[in-house]
């Protein structure tokens, strides 16, 4: 039985200031398999790590990322409005900033983890921004770790498309009827699904070697559990990576 692995969730979200390099590195330090971030592009056309449309709830400062170039975002902070989180150190993570996918990715590559890029295009259209993260992972030589996913399907299927050999993966809030159907006809290499799906569905507890299922955002442990004991679930994402992985090499 191969062995589920554990991505932490905008980095280690529970504990750290999400989708920041003092977040990644500390999932890094914990040993996860992979990590999952967000990317959207400025007003200048820099890919950054970010979750949300607007800078509000992760920073210091308000408004769009598409209304901001590079230099204006690095202004504000990206940990100090984490101050409920256990580990919180004002002097530091008041410091840290949004990183660029570039940033990300020169942290990560000496590692050579796995990485799921979400391609945050459903509510923007931010044009151009699949040949722009495509050029980007070539260029760090990081193409085989990736997996590529989106709630916007024609964006993963246009980067599909660019590049037929990149891993697209489906972001899905809701049970598909016959799962295998649409990866099929859409290309996937696998479906990201939200944890309720995988843990009411038994179809995704049986046999399935023609796709990965990696499952979001998994913080209990009862849960973790349950899907530990899965042999079809390839990846857990969870906030807490160190937990998760405490929990698997128990199990």
């Amino acid at each position: 039985m191969k062995q589920i692995k554990i991505f932490g969730h905008r980095g280690s979200m529970g504990t750290m200031p999400e989708n920041t390099l003092i977040g990644f590195r500390h999932a890094l330090e914990l040993g996860v398999d992979g990590i999952e971030l967000d990317v959207q592009l400025t007003k200048d056309r820099e890919l950054v790590v970010i979750h949300d449309e607007t800078i509000d709830r992760t920073t210091d400062g308000t408004g769009y990322v598409k209304d901001y170039n590079l230099h204006e975002l690095k202004q504000f902070s990206a940990g100090i409005k984490f101050s409920d989180l256990e580990l919180f150190d004002e002097q530091v993570w008041g410091n840290e900033r949004i990183p660029t996918l570039e940033e990300v990715l020169e942290l990560i590559t000496p590692y050579q983890i796995e990485l799921n890029i979400e391609l945050k295009t459903n509510v923007f259209a931010y044009d151009g921004i699949e040949e722009k993260v495509l050029t980007l992972v070539k260029k760090f030589g990081y193409e085989k770790k990736v997996v590529y996913s989106s709630f916007h399907l024609p964006s993963i299927l246009k980067l599909k498309r660019i590049e037929p050999s990149a891993k697209i993966a489906w972001l899905v809030v809701y049970n598909l009827s016959r799962p295998f159907e649409y990866v099929k006809s859409l290309g996937l290499e696998g479906l990201h699904l939200y944890k309720d799906i995988v843990l009411q569905d038994v179809k995704y507890g049986q046999s399935v070697d023609e796709y990965s299922i990696r499952v979001w955002t998994v913080n209990d442990q009862k849960e973790i559990e349950q899907l530990l004991a899965r042999n079809t679930i390839e990846t857990i994402m969870t906030d807490f990576p160190k937990d998760a992985i405490a929990l698997r090499n128990r199990s």
